[in-house]
């Protein structure tokens, strides 16, 4: 590839504009499309997740959306991370990647700007951030669900907990860089807000719980 063009391709915002490209592929949907199942906004939250997908019965489709929106998030993280110091891209980068593939699956272009939840996603990025710190949200998510049942509740508290582990973790299990300090708040702060629906009827005590089948339609 010519330098030039190659120069062109590592340019931030191209790597950000990709990032949120690639955040826009909704797995729900897709996965759902390939292996006949209904379109996952058309039942039970109407939200294109894995959770959702998982009331219609299939937990395989389930998986492969969970794994490949997990995915998504990780890539542009873990790529820059990883290579961005020899290309002349370093943290910075790295956080606006991440945010983008994760704007990128809230408000997927391909879509109509309706997405997800983004919880998978953002596991995705943690995960791209530091394995450690994924693995530490990843077992706060899975203790909270097995408990309470709740999905909800897990991602809330996973959520809040992301930048508390981050910062408590920094500069012994992994280097504390503020540029993905600022990242981890901003998801947890979306992430929240994207639960707000759940939030209340967590209160109201109406909110489904994991297992519940796809109501009819």
């Amino acid at each position: 590839m010519p330098e030039h063009i190659l120069s062109i391709l590592l340019h931030p915002l191209c790597i950000v504009i990709g990032s949120y490209l690639l955040g826009s592929l909704s797995f729900a949907v897709i996965v759902s499309r390939i292996m006949g199942l209904s379109d996952p906004r058309s039942y039970g939250s109407q939200n294109p997740g894995a959770t959702n997908v998982l009331r219609s019965g299939n937990k395989k489709a389930a998986i492969l959306t969970l794994l490949f929106d997990a995915l998504k998030g990780w890539l542009p993280v873990f790529w820059v991370i990883q290579y961005g110091a020899a290309l002349g891209v370093g943290e910075s980068t790295a956080a606006l990647a991440g945010v983008a593939a994760f704007m990128g699956h809230l408000y997927p272009v391909f879509f109509k700007f309706q997405g997800g939840k983004g919880v998978a996603t953002a596991l995705g990025v943690l995960m791209g951030v530091n394995p450690w710190l994924g693995l530490a949200i990843a077992l706060t998510w899975i203790a909270v669900a097995w408990f309470f049942r709740y999905s909800s509740l897990a991602a809330l508290l996973a959520a809040i907990l992301a930048p508390v582990y981050y910062t408590l973790g920094g500069d012994i299990l992994w280097p504390l860089q503020s540029p993905l300090l600022g990242l981890l708040c901003l998801m947890s702060i979306l992430l929240v807000w994207r639960h707000r629906e759940n939030l209340n009827r967590l209160l109201a005590g109406t909110e489904s719980k994991l297992g519940a089948k796809k109501e009819a339609t």
